[in-house]
């Protein structure tokens, strides 16, 4: 390739190359399109190399690990450039676009993309060479913390732009927009900034927008049915602002070809479904977090009236009714969300279509009988009114990944089949009234992270089979663990290149948009707080939690085989017997609670090995010697953490060991000889006494103060006293009378 010398287009994109860029690029003086993007080409970027570019008028250099900083004045004598691409992959890169001061540049260009690429990392400013620019058509200045007001002066000056994406940066301000109709802008995303002030005319300056995503800003009004005259408008994203009001009905009837509407966030009111029955089209409707209400019993969807939902999401809301069989006939549905209402009734999966996994129904009013869904993934029924058992036809469904009872009234106990579960990776039953013994079918699922049975009334001691359950141990054939459902949105992504005379873009229509809606939740509480975790980081996290139940006998040993797991709650429950030293192999462990049972004998010392431990909790319990060195990890826990403990000595309890262990009437229990009630004699002797003084002081302070019962005290002992010396005096007596009558034939005379 080097040997080309009069090469004018090289085309490397989307390959797997390596290392830095080949230094024969510096001697292909007549190239005019350059593109390496979407390798793995790492180092610095030259400037030598782009003065030798000098006919170059396509140059993309992005989705690589380039790294260092690079002026852009660099290319200030290249006339002929028209698309430049810097677009970082690693976030190494550091543009400058300032130095040296006043540059000016001798191209026009008509697509700029320097997205995540710390541009002007001092300043934090827009590149001021932007100023100078008329022929632009396509801006990507993404992901690089500006903080600077919104340019309204490069649409002015730009008027043939056709896609501006400015999103995640701190641009704040009004939302300016130029005098005129931009007729050929079809994309705008400055979603993630500060900005405010919505123009009243939107639709009729941006009069053919396809993609408008104006969410997480500071937008403060009512939405404008100025909308409504963008015909073409088919994703349209105001989520997380502060707008209000209802739906504007231009919007509807002038929006018919809408295929993502997403809401969310803001402070919306008044009917939902009735006024979305145009949008015949929408795939994705999200409005979770506003003020909609209505009986959903009344809702309607019939052929393209909703058919064609993928997505929908009206969760945090104030939704009232039953379910109605509408739903049933929303064919394509995948992902249902309607936590957070209302709701009430029952629910039966029969009546969904048989295309959805994801099914959201917590924290409503639905009750009995537990729907069964058995082509679901995601089953999330919290916080309801459910009750009884959980039947063998719930659990018939063997995809099931999450499963979250949690806040029910659900009774009895857990049934045998959920070990055929073994896809599922969260299970959450905490805060039932589940009881009996925790089925060893539990440990059937492999591949369980996170499990929670917290807050029941299960007995019995801890299956030690929980050991061959992952817990957030990596295997070959679990590499892939994520939990996050498939996200049903639009994006449209770009490709821009200006080859043959001619500027093209490519849009590309996909549904892994990061403007999706819904990802997967789950609280667990972990550190003594209950956290949500959403996303790629329930990859990472994994616990055991089976706090407050009743559960005895000693910790199984074979827990410590659990090295994966982060976060292990074993408090409130009647757990006897010695922390196992195995729990030194629980090297990933970040909360360990085993506070409120029966344990005792010495915490371990070795536990201080547990680099990562965070929060540790052994109090209130029967533990006794020399607490572990404060050493790592273990210099961080105060007293709190082993209080309740009447033989512990050491700091941080201020106790002292010397003091404490050799006294001649403390013999601590072998605990190789442990007895089953495992209580220490001294531990005995002192609360038998005490309780015995404490009791014979309330008696006689009662009989002082109560003259009745006090005559009625010594009426007993009086009684006990003279009555049996009466019987045995008669017995002695009357004996010897009575053989005298037998004899004589005459009673005795006392």
């Amino acid at each position: 390739m080097c040997q080309l010398k009069r090469l004018q287009e090289l085309d490397l994109s989307q390959n797997y190359f390596e290392g830095i860029l080949p230094p024969c690029l510096y001697n292909l003086t007549f190239i005019g399109l350059l593109d390496v993007s979407d390798n793995n080409f790492s180092g610095t970027l030259s400037a030598s190399l782009i003065h030798s570019l000098t006919s170059s008028w396509y140059l993309d250099f992005s989705d690589n690990h380039f790294e260092g900083s690079f002026s852009l004045s660099s290319f200030k004598t290249q006339s002929k450039l028209e698309v430049l691409r810097f677009a970082s992959n690693n976030g190494k890169l550091q543009i400058d676009t300032e130095n040296p001061p006043g540059w000016f540049p001798s191209f026009q260009l008509k697509v700029l993309a320097l997205s995540n690429c710390s541009l002007n990392n001092h300043t934090n400013s827009i590149p001021n060479f932007l100023r100078h620019q008329f022929h632009l058509q396509i801006v990507d200045l993404s992901h690089n913390k500006f903080r600077a007001s919104f340019p309204g002066w490069l649409l002015v000056n730009n008027a043939d732009l056709e896609i501006l994406k400015l999103r995640n940066n701190f641009l704040f301000g009004e939302f300016q927009l130029p005098p005129f109709a931009m007729t050929n802008a079809v994309m705008v995303d400055v979603s993630g900034n500060q900005i405010h002030g919505l123009p009243e005319n939107i639709g009729k300056i941006l009069p053919h927008m396809e993609y408008l995503d104006l969410s997480r800003n500071a937008f403060e009004q009512d939405l404008l049915p100025s909308i409504g005259d963008m015909r073409n408008l088919q994703v349209l994203d105001l989520s997380y602002n502060n707008f209000s009001g209802e739906i504007p009905k231009e919007l509807t009837v002038g929006c018919n070809d809408l295929r993502v509407l997403i809401l969310s966030g803001n402070k919306l009111h008044g009917q939902i479904f009735p006024m979305l029955y145009n949008l015949t089209q929408l795939r994705v409707l999200q409005l979770r977090n506003n003020y909609f209400s209505g009986n959903l019993s009344n809702v309607k969807a019939k052929g393209r009236v909703l058919g064609n939902l993928a997505l929908l999401d009206i969760g945090y809301n104030f939704m009232t009714g039953n379910i109605g069989s509408w739903i049933g006939n929303v064919t394509y549905l995948d992902i249902l969300v309607m936590r957070n209402n209302y709701l009430e009734g029952q629910f039966q999966c029969e009546g969904i279509s048989r295309s959805v996994y994801y099914l959201d129904l917590s924290h409503n009013l639905l009750s009995a009988p537990l729907p069964s869904c058995p082509r679901l993934q995601h089953l999330y029924l919290q916080g309801n009114k459910y009750s009884g058992s959980i039947s063998e036809a719930f659990l018939n469904t063997s995809q099931l990944l999450v499963l979250n009872l949690r806040d029910n009234n659900l009774s009895g106990s857990i049934p045998s089949i959920i070990g055929l579960l073994t896809s599922l990776k969260v299970l959450l039953l905490s805060q039932n009234l589940l009881s009996g013994l925790i089925p060893e079918e539990l440990c059937e699922l492999k591949q369980i992270s996170m499990m929670d049975l917290s807050l029941n009334s299960f007995s019995g001691s801890i299956p030690p089979c929980f050991q061959g359950i992952r817990f957030g141990k990596i295997e070959p054939r679990y590499l892939d663990l994520d939990l996050s459902h498939e996200k049903v949105s639009n994006e449209w992504d770009y490709t821009t290149y200006f080859r043959y005379g001619t500027l093209k873009k490519d849009y590309v229509h996909h549904s892994t948009a990061e403007q999706s809606v819904t990802n997967v939740e789950v609280d667990f509480l972990t550190k003594h707080r209950s956290n949500t975790y959403k996303g790629g980081i329930l990859n990472f996290m994994s616990g055991l939690d089976l706090s407050c139940n009743k559960l005895s006998v000693r910790i199984p040993y074979e827990l410590g085989n659990l090295a994966w797991i982060h976060a292990l709650n074993l408090s409130y429950n009647h757990l006897t017997g010695p922390i196992p030293k195995s729990f030194s192999n629980l090297t990933q462990i970040e909360s360990l609670d085993l506070s409120h049972n029966m344990l005792s004998g010495e915490i371990p010392s070795l536990l201080i090995n547990l680099y990562f431990l965070e929060v540790f909790s052994v109090a209130s319990n029967n533990l006794s010697g020399r607490i572990p060195d404060m050493k790592a990890q273990f210099g961080t826990f105060d007293r709190s953490s082993y209080e309740g403990n009447q033989f512990l000595c050491g700091q941080p309890l201020n106790q002292n060991c010397s003091i404490v262990s050799p006294h001649p009437l403390i013999n601590f229990v072998d605990q190789s000889k442990e007895k089953w009630y495992g209580i220490h004699p001294v531990f005995f002797s002192v609360t038998f006494s005490t309780t015995y003084i404490i009791f014979f002081l309330t008696s006689i302070i009662i009989l002082y103060l109560n003259p009745y019962w006090r005559r009625r005290w010594f009426n007993f002992f009086e009684n006990r006293i003279y009555y049996p010396a009466y019987d045995f005096i008669s017995s002695i007596v009357h004996k010897p009378c009575a053989k005298l009558v037998n004899c004589v034939g005459r009673p005795c005379n006392n």
